[in-house]
């Protein structure tokens, strides 16, 4: 057995004797008539915050807090404690004329992790810390676990996803990035409402995955008898509310992907989608860059952020390229030159670029796009529209004005990331129907992301969709970049993980 074996064996040995010490304890509070358990309410005067930003209105008052005992200093006749609640953390002095020996002793006995209410009054101790000179206190929740050692901590990423109250508790930057993402929705939302969209909610389970090329969930439903899907996005539901008449309609929730998990894709993310009768692909980057940089503006107080060591600044206007030259300029490659699938067929061979279907069925476009995410992505690391998608893989869009090969659509880029896409929207049902059908014929050859028909989704279009401009923005990914979070498990409160087991 290895050193380091031995010692998380030993850790583990004496955590399992603190949770029977603190077992004991319980049982002793119990007998004693004190169970911690049987409190249900306690009538909290002030947080943390408001006693500090209130100090001078405070002072000499009394006042209640409540929180987590996470530290406790001092011998004989005083003891300092930090009691830690949503905003942060206050500083208890209790002293023995003041609450008493036996109470005095009772508070020494108390484990980090146990939640206590205490009454007192507010001043600041000789180091000018505010804090509260504690007159009476209760026992609210008794912690039958120990909290990681301050030094140790959480180990390993996995156990603090897993864990993740404990991550917060311990980690108070970790806490801080979910305020921040609470933040960063809310600015969304804000920015939206004032433009005048109408926030809206679409269906979760469908009869049909539609809206993106992506693996869906597949699940049962009993009263029908059918299969069902989770949603992998929202767009088509919201496209057949412009055709009701809703001309500026958002949802913000959960989609849901059977693919692969990493630090950038999670199977359960949220996303927003939004869409604006009468507009097209420019505006829809028009109201991208700005709603990402004045939600950066208000969380950070400015439109640069650093991440991972790259200084990345949101202020508008961001970079627009073609597909066409970012393929040309970052793998030296002019599709202008290319003139046939074969041509393009030979390029991908050469560069060993890997497709879901026989090499020979791949077209100019798809070639395209895919030495654009071999060799052009990875460059985009300052805020980026790349524009102008090929028509193959683009079947929810229009084509490109003056360029039928292409068409009006774009993907935001930060850091080598892709975080939103966005469309000149397809509203032709005539055209809408043989795209569909073209993707039908990738799922046959064996791409089981190629977009389904949703009939239902047709019909809505035959009744008349007026020109519209689409976009859809992956929140985890923005939420990333704008906290400073290395992978998308950090941002989201409880990602995906699979199941312990025992074995």
């Amino acid at each position: 057995m290895s050193t380091e074996e031995m010692n998380i064996q030993e850790l583990e040995s004496q955590y399992n004797e603190q949770e029977r010490l603190r077992r004991e304890k319980l049982t002793e509070l119990q007998n004693e008539g004190k169970d911690p358990f049987d409190v249900y309410k306690i009538e909290r005067t002030h947080t943390s915050k408001s006693v500090k930003d209130n100090y001078d209105e405070l002072e000499g008052k009394t006042v209640t807090v409540a929180g987590r005992i996470m530290s406790k200093r001092g011998q004989g006749k005083v003891v300092f404690s930090d009691v830690y609640d949503r905003d942060g953390k206050i500083q208890l002095f209790i002293k023995i004329d003041e609450v008493g020996e036996e109470n005095l002793k009772s508070y020494k006995s108390y484990d980090l992790g146990d939640i206590v209410a205490a009454t007192g009054e507010v001043f600041k101790t000789k180091t000018e810390e505010i804090s509260i000179k504690v007159k009476s206190f209760e026992l609210v929740c008794k912690s039958l676990k120990p909290l990681p050692e301050k030094w140790h901590g959480l180990k390993g990423p996995d156990l603090r996803y897993r864990q993740r109250e404990v991550d917060i508790i311990t980690n108070p930057e970790v806490k801080d990035t979910f305020i921040k993402r609470s933040q960063i929705i809310k600015g969304i939302r804000t920015f939206l409402d004032d433009r005048g969209f109408l926030e809206v909610e679409t269906p979760i389970l469908g009869a049909i995955a539609g809206g993106a090329a992506a693996k869906p969930f597949i699940t049962h439903h009993n009263t029908l008898g059918i299969d069902m899907y989770l949603r992998i996005a929202t767009e088509l539901y919201l496209k057949r509310l412009i055709v009701a008449g809703f001309e500026k309609v958002y949802d913000m929730g959960k989609n849901f992907r059977n693919e692969g998990m990493s630090v950038r894709h999670n199977p359960e993310f949220t996303c927003i989608e939004l869409y604006e009768a009468y507009s097209d692909y420019n505006d829809m980057m028009e109201i991208c860059e700005n709603m990402v940089a004045s939600v950066c503006e208000k969380v950070n107080g400015t439109t640069k952020v650093m991440y991972q060591g790259t200084e990345i600044d949101f202020k508008p206007p961001w970079r627009r390229i073609t597909m066409v030259d970012a393929v040309k300029e970052y793998a030296g490659i002019d599709f202008n030159d290319i003139k046939s699938d074969e041509e393009a067929q030979a390029i991908a061979k050469e560069k060993h670029l890997e497709f879901p279907k026989p090499l020979n069925t791949v077209t100019k476009g798809e070639v395209l796009n895919a030495l654009y995410e071999e060799f052009g992505e990875q460059n985009m690391i300052q805020p980026t529209f790349v524009t102008d998608y090929p028509v193959e893989i683009s079947p929810l869009t229009k084509k490109k004005r003056g360029n039928e090969a292409f068409t009006e659509r774009f993907e935001g880029f930060v850091f080598g990331r892709e975080i939103c896409n966005a469309y000149s929207e397809l509203n032709d049902p005539i055209v809408q129907r043989e795209r569909f059908e073209q993707q039908a014929k990738s799922r046959e050859l064996g791409d089981d992301e190629a977009y389904m028909i949703d009939e239902e989704f047709m019909s809505a279009l035959e009744t008349g969709m007026p020109p519209t401009g689409g976009l859809g923005i992956g929140i985890d990914r923005l939420i990333m970049f704008l906290t400073d979070s290395a992978s998308i498990r950090d941002v989201i409160l409880f990602p995906t993980m699979k199941p312990q087991t025992n074995n």
